[in-house]
């Protein structure tokens, strides 16, 4: 990962659509407290612990709010209610106004946690209590100075459940082209199957029965001949079943029947011993819990990309990377010191076989992954295969050699 990506992924994810009302709520808080510190008065320093509570619960239900479940969420909440109301309470009245406005993410946690009926009843209590805060700060209950806020309140709400179903939309829009998307994958395995079958298998049992039926003709009045066909139809035989269980193996890799993704990886890196290269094995974070046709499309992938390294390349040494420390994807990437090529004119490596780097796109991308590379003459090659652990996405494109 190049050394700014990680910065541009936090940046992304702090100022994504659904990080708005955690920004907001940070930001009245923070400026709350730098009002008060401003003041520089007793009252003010005893408010300012509570302030920074406040800031310190909401963050920190933020991160734990898997593990808050349904029962803590709703006392996290009310804990931030309470202390919403005593800060803004307890402060002077013309700076306590600010507070008001803590009222929309404190809505927007409301509609994540509850139910939709719940939900509008503690935002009727937000709003209740931002109607109480604004008539203590103006002294009145005119609608004037009430309105703005309590109408951004639901206002948001209005915004926050369209973009929920929205969302929920684009979901099922997303989950239905996966769907199609690994039917079409299915389907175009099965051809790539049934050509297979056809061109070997059909043909050569065809050829077998056509050369029995002129040795069993042949066996009395020419049994040389007819020898020699027979052992021309047992050579076909032996080859066609080797041809058979290359398919079997594109179907189901052995390596995957007992082991996991990782210990498959690491068996192929072992055999490799055997070849003019290094193969070193390595693996990053917590396994992830991958569907068997994810981890045979990985490790499929992985091995044309060893291959090519040990074969083609001329490497001496090769690094496989098995990481898993992003949540949503896994990737292995496949590093070699070997000869390199330009990227922008080889597509592939000279002798690169079927199962190498076409084949691979298309495997990952049938599944919403991808495959990118890396190279230069003299510089070796990086590969990286990608895909997501869960429901496959929309297949993005895939990285060019």
């Amino acid at each position: 990962m190049p050394a700014n990506a990680a910065p541009t992924v936090v940046r992304r994810r702090l100022l994504s659509p659904g990080r708005l009302p955690d920004l907001v709520f940070l930001t009245v808080v923070i400026g709350g407290l730098v009002r008060l510190v401003d003041l520089n008065s007793a009252l003010c320093w005893i408010v300012v612990p509570p302030t920074v509570l406040l800031a310190v619960g909401y963050v920190g239900g933020l991160a734990f709010w898997g593990r808050l479940g349904r029962r803590g969420r709703p006392v996290w909440l009310g804990t931030l209610l309470v202390l919403w109301c005593w800060i803004s309470w307890a402060v002077p009245a013309e700076h306590g106004s600010g507070y008001t406005w803590l009222a929309v993410p404190l809505a927007i946690l409301a509609l994540r946690m509850f139910g939709e009926r719940a939900a509008l009843a503690a935002v009727g209590v937000i709003t209740a209590l931002v109607v109480l805060f604004v008539a203590r700060a103006t002294g009145t209950f005119d609608m004037e100075p009430v309105a703005p806020p309590a109408a951004a309140v639901w206002a948001t709400v209005a915004l926050y459940r369209r973009q929920q179903r929205m969302l929920d939309e684009l979901r099922l829009t997303r989950e239905e082209l996966a769907r199609g998307q690994r039917e079409a994958g299915r389907l175009a395995e099965r051809a790539r199957i049934a050509r297979d079958l056809h061109d070997t298998l059909a043909q050569e049992l065809a050829g077998s029965r056509m050369l029995l039926q002129a040795a069993d003709r042949d066996w009395d009045r020419r049994p040389d001949l007819a020898r020699t066909q027979v052992r021309a139809v047992a050579d076909a035989l032996g080859a066609n079943l080797a041809e058979t269980r290359t398919i079997i193996r594109d179907l189901t890799p052995p390596a995957l029947e007992h082991d996991d993704l990782g210990t498959a990886l690491r068996s192929l890196c072992a055999r490799r011993t055997s070849t003019p290269a290094h193969v070193v094995f390595r693996a990053e974070g917590r396994p992830a819990d991958l569907t068997a046709e994810r981890a045979a499309a990985l490790l499929r992938v992985a091995q044309g990309l060893v291959a090519n390294a040990c074969e083609h390349a001329r490497a001496r040494h090769v690094w496989v990377t098995l990481d898993h420390r992003e949540q949503a994807t896994v990737t292995v990437e496949v590093r070699d010191d070997g000869v390199g090529f330009d990227t922008a004119t080889a597509p592939a490596r000279p002798g690169d076989r079927g199962h190498g780097l076409s084949a691979g796109r298309q495997r990952l991308g049938a599944l919403g992954g991808t495959l990118t590379l890396d190279s230069a003459p003299g510089r070796g090659t990086l590969a990286r295969a990608t895909l997501p652990v869960g429901a496959p996405a929309l297949a993005g494109r895939a990285g060019g050699r």
